[in-house]
């Protein structure tokens, strides 16, 4: 059975290990304040589910989820992610994150930053553009008229079509916006940020399209 490492049990990480085990994965899920917190958390999930430090869930998953916002100095554990993709659900937030000099001026994204710190990982940006609570209640079987879609940016195509097969699974379509210089187009601020999940693959596609850099970064969500 596949098992995903997912770092980060807040919203976007919780659901996206109960999408993962609705679907036949196990987690093995970790936050920052250590595996005895998260005790509630792994007794609702079940039997496919067991806490650990990031490390430790680093090493177990066949691939991870990262569900933490980015640190200018890496806090991700480099070593156990080495030869995995990474999925990144992070948006950067100068509200939340501060200024990254670097981010504001647009020489780079947020997660081309997260692939120099995991270099010898293959990042993917990934559920960055749908409320969490969604990740579990919005999905379609595939083929069904009005299906959402979600966005995919990373410089490795193995990781984007690792992610569709997820999306697919947890009843998702996808557009495909590599590279990670392009990750920018669904961040915050952006159409297919502001339209949030309620866009086909169709008008993902088009929102991505009109995306313009402005540097808008203080949106909560």
């Amino acid at each position: 059975m596949t098992v995903i490492g997912i770092i980060g049990a807040g919203e976007v990480g919780s659901q996206i290990a109960r999408a993962a085990i609705a679907n036949g994965y196990e987690v093995v899920i970790a936050n920052s304040r250590g595996p005895e917190t998260l005790r509630d958390l792994v007794a609702e999930l079940g039997p496919s589910a067991r806490a650990a430090t990031a490390a430790e869930a680093a090493a177990a998953g066949d691939f991870a989820v990262v569900a933490v916002p980015l640190k200018v100095v890496n806090d991700m554990p480099a070593e156990e992610l080495a030869g995995k993709i990474v999925l990144d659900t992070n948006n950067y937030m100068v509200w939340r994150d501060g200024h990254i000099p670097v981010l504001d001026s647009g020489e780079k994204t947020v997660h081309e930053l997260r692939q120099e710190h995991l270099p010898r990982s293959k990042v993917v940006k990934a559920f960055t553009h749908i409320q969490a609570p969604r990740i579990t209640t919005a999905g379609l079987p595939a083929g069904t008229p009005g299906r959402l879609a979600l966005s995919a940016s990373s410089d490795f195509p193995e990781a984007v079509e690792l992610v569709t097969r997820l999306y697919d699974q947890f009843g998702f379509d996808t557009v495909d916006n590599s590279p990670l210089s392009e990750s920018w187009r669904s961040g915050p601020g952006q159409p297919a940020w502001l339209a949030h999940e309620h866009q086909t693959r169709d008008e993902l596609a088009a929102n991505l399209a009109r995306a313009r850099k402005h540097g808008i970064h203080n949106i909560r969500s």
